[in-house]
């Protein structure tokens, strides 16, 4: 027990030295720069910071430096599990929500242009949800009625499920990586387990079934399933707990750093963003230490 508790400590000082923390509030760069906007289980949600600064390397020890550190302690590899975000790290949106809202709601009689819809979004999500602690309750059809209605002025209960039903189709999304059926394979034939962790309600598992993808993973922690969203560290915790591994012997990847990164970190996980410390999940293989 004191050699893990050495680990994570390690594990977290590592992390907070390799990666400097940006300050920010209500979606905005500190130089006043806006973020990116990032896409979620209906398109977009909110604000990236993925785009920030990259890595720092530490002038104590470097990232390469830490890896073999890892290495040596697991036998050739960083890590014994990998968590990997879902939205914007796994799958994206085959086209943007602006156009898929105004093209399914011309029939409805929604009148706002792509560019009005995208602002009205942004103002709704970023409002507070006063009708739970969690946006994706269940389904999440009321906090995506608030959203629809909000960003189109239409409340139309038709239009929202015709909405609501195509996000959950293979149509709507495709893969981030071509390659990544190839990588998961490899990175599960060497031992490490994998799961997805992601902020999205229960439209989830039918979607990455609809995408031929669910197999690829050992675990889920879904944050409406968990009653926790990211960057709450329950959520990251309860995915250690499923694949059976520590939280100290777990790295996350995910392309939000607040949400991802951040709260990864506060579960006792490594973390990489996904977007600027690696590129592919073949990268993500190959910093684990798995040939591809």
């Amino acid at each position: 027990m004191a050699t893990m508790a050495s680990r994570a400590k390690i594990t977290r000082l590592i992390s907070n030295l390799t990666h400097k923390t940006p300050s920010f509030a209500s979606g905005f760069r500190s130089n006043g720069a806006k973020g990116q906007i990032r896409v979620n289980p209906f398109g977009v949600s909110g604000f990236s910071f993925s785009s920030w600064a990259a890595p720092l390397e530490s002038n104590v020890m470097g990232s390469k430096d830490y890896e073999n550190y890892r290495r040596s302690l697991y036998g050739g590899i960083t890590h014994k599990a990998l968590l990997v975000d879902a939205v914007g790290t796994l799958v994206v949106p085959s086209q943007p929500m602006a156009q898929i809202y105004r093209k399914i709601g011309e029939k409805y009689g929604v009148e706002c242009s792509e560019a009005e819809i995208l602002n009205r979004y942004r103002w709704a999500y970023e409002q507070p949800w006063g009708r739970s602690r969690l946006r994706y309750v269940n389904d999440g059809r009321p906090f995506w009625q608030y959203i629809v209605s909000s960003s189109t002025g239409c409340s139309d209960s038709h239009y929202f499920e015709e909405l609501y039903n195509y996000y959950t189709t293979e149509k709507a999304w495709h893969l981030c990586d071509p390659d990544a059926e190839k990588v998961f394979k490899a990175i599960r034939s060497e031992g490490v387990k994998l799961a997805v962790v992601s902020n999205f309600d229960t439209r989830l598992r039918p979607l990455l079934r609809a995408l031929n993808c669910d197999h690829w993973f050992d675990a889920m922690a879904v944050s409406a399933e968990v009653e926790a969203e990211k960057p709450n560290p329950t959520i990251f915790l309860k995915a250690c707990e499923l694949l059976g591994v520590e939280p100290e012997d777990a790295v996350h990847v995910g392309d939000d750093r607040r949400n991802d990164i951040w709260g990864a970190r506060d579960a006792g996980c490594d973390a990489w963003l996904w977007g600027s410390d690696v590129h592919s999940f073949k990268e993500v293989a190959q910093r684990i230490g798995i040939r591809i």
